[in-house]
């Protein structure tokens, strides 16, 4: 007997960012809201079902609870530092709906499914890795015991069935832009370096990448890119402008879309004469030949992970660049006028105060449009946990404060908790307050009456942010 699967990413804290899709499980310095696209795959291989994104649409818990009437399963996406928090809400679920059978999935649930069962009294069972036909088999009635890559509890005990093999045909996985439009409001994401409003898919999953920071590739998506054909992200793209006329950007969400550059150059091709306005994930050591056919196709952003100013920590981190390929990279992309943001992270292994100062003056040379800093997080799956559980790092086990901040966790010796959580703000000050980046954001302000709007709107979320984070700690 088939059932109606009610998809959700909880409520949370108060802007709290850390649903299918985003990387960065907290509130950020601005409104941000990544799609819900992992929740959204699986959806689409689900009759009636529906996906409910609460905090991108400020939805409370009794309203969550409410709307969850009628729905022979729900599917919580939870994460490390919103666990707790989505345990309570699965349990507010099953005591208005006794009989409604409750699941999780994600990253935190395939790290740990053992613990995510033990810790909810409500759950029935939680999805371990890729979890689009893991939920689809549920939605088609299929006994618990016969579902690969599924925890449940059965007769006091936890059983764990073999595991999903990851999905090798991504062309097989249904359009996500039908749940797109059902289910969610599109002028509710935000992403500060994107236009707005923006449209998220992916190409494909998994990275090549060996980062032992990095959440998804090494609990979920894997480390083989696994991509969709040219032709169907074509096709998809062509399709999402004509159900999303009102979209100045299309992003590219995967782990690493440039892992492939061929690829990347033929989908560029074939975007170019739709006239739509792209942007990705890229890394550093893409070449000028691909960023310029990339940017014939109508690419105007990448975003680029950075991380370190030090190439020793780079190498212990394992992220297969350097600082000389980083200069380069961001040279070539001034030179094409492709905008980057660049992403960074304060308190990886071998941080001290001088690689600390190393990487924000990095980061001046380097000059890219944007940048992000985040507090390094070691989240149960990956190699950087592993290491840290080893060498005694952790001095905090809550990855967020109890306002949903990002806290630091670790410590190293040498350098303390504090200062890695008070370098992130100074990071930000040497940044941005300097002529180049001041400049480049009041030229746009003054071409253009919505980004000012925008940009106003993001600057006093930013300073708010910051002080209620100073306060925080």
């Amino acid at each position: 007997m088939e059932k109606k699967i009610f998809f959700l990413n909880p409520p949370s804290y108060e802007g709290f960012d850390g649903g299918a899709g985003s990387r960065y499980q907290a509130r950020r310095e601005i409104k941000s809201f990544w799609y819900p696209t992992w929740l959204a795959q699986a959806a689409a291989l689900c009759p009636g079902s529906r996906v409910l994104d609460a905090p991108a649409d400020e939805i409370d818990v009794a309203k969550t609870v409410e709307m969850a009437k009628g729905y022979d399963v729900a599917v919580i996406y939870t994460s490390t530092p919103g666990y707790v928090n989505d345990a309570k809400i699965a349990q507010q679920l099953k005591a208005a709906y006794p009989s409604i059978i409750i699941g999780m999935v994600g990253p935190h649930t395939t790290a740990l499914p053992e613990k995510s069962l033990e810790g909810c009294k409500a759950l029935d069972f939680v999805a371990r890795g890729e979890f689009d036909y893991t939920i689809a088999d549920i939605a088609k009635g299929v006994l618990l015991e016969d579902i690969l890559g599924l925890s449940y509890i059965k007769n006091g005990s936890i059983i764990n069935n073999a595991d999903r093999p990851t999905i090798e045909d991504m062309d097989m996985l249904p359009s996500v832009l039908d749940v797109y439009k059902r289910d969610l409001n599109i002028e509710n994401y935000f992403i500060g370096y994107l236009l707005h409003p923006y449209l998220s898919v992916y190409t494909g999953r998994g990275c090549t990448s060996r980062c032992t920071f990095c959440l998804w590739p090494q609990t979920i998506g894997g480390h083989e890119y696994r991509r969709r054909s040219v032709k169907s992200v074509i096709e998809e793209i062509a399709r999402a402008k004509e159900m999303f006329p009102q979209v100045k950007e299309f992003f590219f969400d995967d782990d690493t879309f440039t892992a492939d550059a061929k690829r990347a150059e033929e989908i560029a091709r074939g975007l170019k004469t739709s006239g739509v306005t792209w942007s990705s994930s890229a890394r550093v050591t893409v070449q000028k030949e691909t960023l310029q056919v990339m940017k014939d196709g109508g690419l105007r952003c990448l975003m680029v992970g950075i991380e370190s100013g030090d190439d020793g920590i780079l190498k212990h981190i394992k992220k297969g660049i350097n600082t000389d390929q980083a200069l380069k990279f961001m040279k070539a992309c001034k030179e094409l006028k492709i905008a980057t943001h660049a992403t960074f992270t304060l308190g990886l292994p071998g941080e001290t105060k001088d690689t600390i100062k190393q990487t924000i003056e990095f980061a001046k040379r380097l000059d890219p449009n944007t940048i992000q800093v985040s507090i390094a997080t070691p989240y149960p799956g990956t190699e950087f946990y592993r290491e840290a559980m080893d060498k005694g790092w952790f001095v905090e086990s809550n990855l967020v404060s109890d306002s949903g901040l990002q806290q630091v966790c670790i410590t190293y010796d040498g350098l303390s908790s504090k200062e890695i959580f008070d370098s992130v703000e100074t990071f930000y000050n040497k940044f941005y307050f300097r002529p180049k980046p001041i400049l480049r954001i009041l030229g746009t302000m003054i071409k253009d009456g919505d980004i000012r709007k925008r940009r106003l709107r993001e600057a006093s979320e930013f300073f708010t942010f910051m002080k209620k984070r100073k306060q925080s700690h």
